[in-house]
C-alpha cells in the first residue's frame, strides 16, 4: 500500500492567536513603556543623534495623554540649550504642485553636501474620520533611506490649518538631535500657511505654470509671506509656460512694499524630477540667510516668532483646561440641548459657560 503523501500545507497545533495578541495586553504593555521612559537616558540618546530616541520624544510631545505632559515639558527644557542652530524652511502650495517631490529632491542635495536634514510633513485629518494617510514616507522613498534624513509625517488633527499641534516644539527636538535643516511641508490649502510662517526662517511658495493661476493665484496674504517663488515642473513642453509665468510673478512681486527684512523675494525655475534648478533655491535661500544675519533681521523675527509660540501656547492651555472641566462639560450639553430646542442663542449659551469658569 502506497502511504497517503502528506500536504505541506497543514494547519498545527499550538498556541490560540488569541492568547498571544490579547489587544488589552498590548495596550497596556505600550502604557508602561512611555511611563517607564527614563527622560535624561532619552535626552542624554536624542543628543548623540539617536533617531529612535527622537522619534520617542516627539511621540511624547505629540502625546495628549495628562500623563506624559511633564515628560514632555522636561524633555524639551533640557534640549533648548542645544536647539536653534539650524535653517527653518516652510514649504506650500496647492495639491499636485509637486511638494513631496520637491522636498525629496531638494533634501537630496542638501545630504549630499553634507547636511542632515528633517522633514515635518503634516498630512490633513478627515473631519469625519479623524484618521489621515501619512502618505510621505511612502513618497520619498530615497529620502527615507538616507541616513542624514529623517521624515516624520504627523496628523493635522483638529489645529486650524492643518498644522500639527505640536510642531514647534518638535523643530525644537529635531535641532536638539543636530539636524542642520528643518522642512515643514504645509498641506496647502490656503489656511495653514500662516502658522507654517509664524514658525519658519524662509517661506517658499511653489507655484504650477499653465495651470490658469499666474495671476490670479497672487493673493496678497501669500505672496506677502513668500520669501521666493519657485515655478516647479518646469520642463519639457511646460518651460515655455514657465518662463512666462516668472515674468508675471516678478512684476507682481515688484508692486509690494519692501519688505522689514530688506529682502527683494527671489522667482526661479525648477523641476523637481528632472533635479533641475534645485541648487539654484539653495542657493537663494543661504542668500537670504546671509542678508537677514548681516541687518539682524533673523534674530528679531526669532524672537517675534517665541512671542507669538508664547501667547498661542497660553490660549490652547486654557481652551483646554476649560473644555476639559467636568461642570463645563456638563453645562456645555444642557446648552447645546437648549438651543436646539430654540430656548436660548449660541452667544447666550457661550456668556453662561464663561460665567461658570
Amino acid at each position: 500500500m502506497s502511504k497517503k503523501k502528506k500536504s505541506a500545507l497543514q494547519e498545527q497545533k499550538g498556541v490560540s492567536i488569541s492568547e498571544i495578541t490579547n489587544q488589552s495586553s498590548i495596550n497596556s504593555i505600550q502604557q508602561k513603556r512611555k511611563s517607564n521612559i527614563d527622560e535624561t537616558k532619552l535626552v542624554n540618546a536624542l543628543l548623540k543623534e539617536d533617531i529612535t530616541a527622537l522619534s520617542r520624544a516627539i511621540t511624547l510631545v505629540e502625546s495628549k495623554n495628562p500623563k506624559h505632559k511633564n515628560k514632555a515639558s522636561n524633555i524639551l527644557k533640557a534640549c533648548l540649550p542645544h536647539a536653534n542652530n539650524s535653517i527653518r524652511i516652510g514649504i506650500t502650495g496647492v495639491p499636485g504642485v509637486g511638494k513631496s517631490t520637491f522636498i525629496e529632491a531638494f533634501g537630496k542635495h542638501l545630504t549630499s553636501n553634507g547636511k542632515r536634514i528633517a522633514v515635518l510633513a503634516i498630512d490633513p485629518s478627515s473631519t469625519i474620520t479623524k484618521g489621515s494617510i501619512l502618505g510621505d514616507k511612502t513618497r520619498m522613498e530615497d529620502l527615507v533611506k538616507d541616513k542624514n534624513a529623517f521624515i516624520r509625517p504627523s496628523a493635522s488633527g483638529e489645529s486650524l490649518g492643518g498644522v500639527a499641534r505640536k510642531t514647534r516644539e518638535t523643530i525644537i527636538l529635531c535641532e536638539a538631535a543636530g539636524f542642520d535643516v528643518i522642512i515643514i511641508e504645509t498641506v496647502g490649502v490656503g489656511q495653514s500657511e500662516t502658522t507654517v510662517h509664524s514658525m519658519v526662517d524662509f517661506f517658499l511658495l511653489l507655484k504650477l505654470a499653465g495651470a490658469g493661476d499666474e495671476l490670479q493665484g497672487i493673493k496678497r496674504g501669500i505672496i506677502e509671506m513668500a520669501d521666493a517663488i519657485a515655478i516647479n515642473k518646469a520642463d519639457g513642453d511646460n518651460l515655455k509656460q514657465a518662463k512666462l509665468a516668472k515674468v508675471e510673478f516678478n512684476r507682481a512681486l515688484h508692486m509690494y512694499p519692501e519688505k522689514a527684512s530688506n529682502w527683494q523675494p527671489k522667482v526661479t525655475l525648477c523641476s523637481a524630477l528632472k533635479n533641475e534648478g534645485v541648487d539654484d533655491i539653495w542657493n537663494i535661500i543661504l542668500e537670504y540667510i546671509e542678508t537677514t544675519s548681516t541687518n539682524n533681521f533673523f534674530n528679531k523675527k526669532r524672537y517675534e516668532q517665541n512671542k507669538f509660540w508664547l501667547i498661542q501656547t497660553i490660549e490652547e492651555q486654557l481652551k483646554s483646561d476649560f473644555f476639559n472641566t467636568v461642570k463645563i462639560k456638563e453645562a456645555l450639553e444642557e446648552q447645546i440641548q437648549l438651543i436646539e430646542e430654540n430656548k436660548t442663542t449660541p452667544f447666550a449659551a457661550a456668556d453662561y459657560l464663561l460665567s461658570l469658569k
